[in-house]
């Protein structure tokens, strides 16, 4: 058990779920030829998770002094496990991680692909040793690569394969998955700021520069109220403009009870949180709102396919 928290392994099932999901939930219903098969996407999404993991494991060393403060019953590094096992666990991780990715793009004949990989783990150990410290920059960093993670299923599975005959079909695809990956990259930006609220006592005395300890918690959550409005009019307009216009009514009440009420909800308690365990609740909400407007794709779907 002591592995799995290490490497937070809800966070990975969520996003192996999530690429899953996109590719046998939306892509394969599409008729249309994809570059990877299926147990070269399964590698992709396993590339995926083992980077994924690696950062969450080199954060891990790298947060002990704030995790002790702001969560010391989480703390696993320098507890169950010494910092050196932590070390070799992530050199392995993101090694067999980036050759994965290594061998994928080579794959689909498109070598320079590897360089994603490596850039993605490269970043998550910059992210852990330096620029989380920085105001907003580690906090846009881990929405962009959340985001990316959906960019890269059209990366590898729709590219590639994508000639003159189909470009127009492709585009509106990748379209599609450029919009979860912006709606995803917003949700998941507040949600950082809204951990640094949580945390904010820790990182502190840590000597951090997160943005509620700059600006002061009030203010803070006031400008994350302001934010959250974006998501919920971008969600409400994909719905007048794409899902009522074509009938798609099972898609339209998906996206009303699963992904509007509960940024509605979380804009009401935003407005008057001030507590650690608020802010906790807060982020929980909206990692269920990434869950869920990410799994919308799927309903959408199905909704086309049946919906007269």
């Amino acid at each position: 058990m002591k592995y799995l928290k290490l490497i937070r392994y809800q966070n990975l099932l969520m996003l192996a779920l999530m690429q899953l999901l996109f590719r046998y939930g939306f892509l394969k219903l599409q008729n249309i030829p994809l570059a990877l098969s299926d147990w070269q996407y399964c590698l992709l999404v396993l590339s995926t998770v083992l980077i994924a993991a690696g950062g969450y494991v080199i954060n891990n060393i790298f947060d002990q002094a704030t995790d002790n403060d702001n969560k010391p019953n989480q703390v696993v590094v320098g507890k169950s496990i010494s910092e050196t096992q932590a070390y070799n666990i992530y050199l392995a991780l993101t090694v067999w991680g980036v050759g994965i990715g290594f061998y994928l793009s080579n794959v689909i004949a498109k070598p320079g692909f590897a360089s994603i990989f490596i850039m993605i783990a490269a970043t998550l150990y910059l992210y852990a040793t330096s620029l989380k410290q920085m105001m907003l920059i580690g906090n846009l960093i881990v929405a962009l690569l959340l985001s990316f993670s959906v960019i890269i299923i059209g990366v590898f599975d729709l590219f590639p394969v994508t000639n003159p005959g189909n470009q127009q079909i492709m585009s509106n695809l990748f379209s599609i998955l450029l919009d979860y990956a912006l709606f995803a990259f917003i949700i998941n930006f507040v949600r950082e700021i809204v951990k640094d609220l949580e945390d904010v006592n820790g990182d502190y005395n840590q000597g951090m520069n997160t943005l509620p300890i700059v600006l002061g918690i009030n203010r803070t959550s006031k400008l994350i109220l302001v934010i959250s409005f974006i998501p919920l009019l971008m969600v409400i307009f994909y719905i007048n403009t794409y899902y009522m216009p074509n009938n798609l009514y099972i898609a339209t009440l998906y996206a009303l009870l699963f992904v509007v009420a509960p940024l509605l909800y979380f804009i009401i308690k935003m407005a008057t949180a001030k507590k650690t365990k608020n802010f906790h609740h807060l982020s929980i909400i909206l990692k269920l709102v990434i869950l869920f407007g990410l799994f919308s794709i799927a309903i959408v779907t199905y909704n086309i396919q049946h919906h007269a």
